[in-house]
C-alpha cells in the first residue's frame, strides 16, 4: 500500500507541475486544480522547518513499517501502509524538489476546495490512513 501511494502522490505531483505551471484548472463549487509549493507541514504551518518535519516523518515511516510487521490484522497493515506512504511521498519532495539543502525541498500541493488549505495525495493518504486507523481501534482495541 505505501509503493501504491507513493506512486500516484509521485505521479499526480508530476501531473500538476506540467499542467499547472502557467493556470489553475477551475473544477467545480469552487474547486480547483492549482500549483503551489510549501516549505512547512501540514497546510502550511511551519514555514521553513521542512528538514526538521521531514526528519519526523522519516522516524514516523520506520515506526509505523516496524509496527505493520507485528499486525496481524490486514486492515491495520494496509492504513499503516496508507500513511506511512503518504509521509513518505511528501518527504521524497523535501529530499529532491526545489531546494537549497537537505530535507529543504518544497512540497508539491495542488488540491484546492476553496474553503481547506491546499493539499496534494499524500496528505489524503495520510489524513484518512488516521481517520481508518482511530476507526479500527475504536472497533477493535486489542489491534
Amino acid at each position: 500500500m505505501a509503493a501504491v501511494v507513493i506512486l500516484a502522490d509521485y505521479l499526480t505531483k508530476n501531473w500538476a507541475l506540467g499542467s499547472l505551471a502557467d493556470e489553475p484548472i477551475d473544477l467545480a463549487f469552487g474547486a480547483r486544480f492549482r500549483l503551489l509549493f510549501n516549505d512547512g507541514a501540514a497546510f502550511s504551518a511551519g514555514g521553513g522547518l521542512g528538514p526538521v518535519f521531514g526528519i519526523a516523518a522519516l522516524g514516523v515511516s520506520v515506526w509505523l513499517f516496524w509496527m505493520a510487521r507485528n499486525k496481524a490484522h490486514r486492515g491495520a497493515q494496509i492504513v499503516i501502509g496508507m500513511i506511512a506512504g503518504g509521509a513518505l511521498g511528501n518527504v521524497g519532495d523535501r529530499l529532491f524538489r526545489r531546494g537549497d539543502g537537505f530535507l529543504k525541498g518544497l512540497v508539491v500541493d495542488f488540491i484546492d476546495v476553496g474553503w481547506w488549505p491546499v493539499f496534494n495525495v499524500a496528505d489524503i493518504a495520510i489524513v484518512c490512513g488516521v481517520i481508518i486507523m482511530i476507526v479500527l481501534v475504536t472497533l477493535n482495541p486489542d489491534l
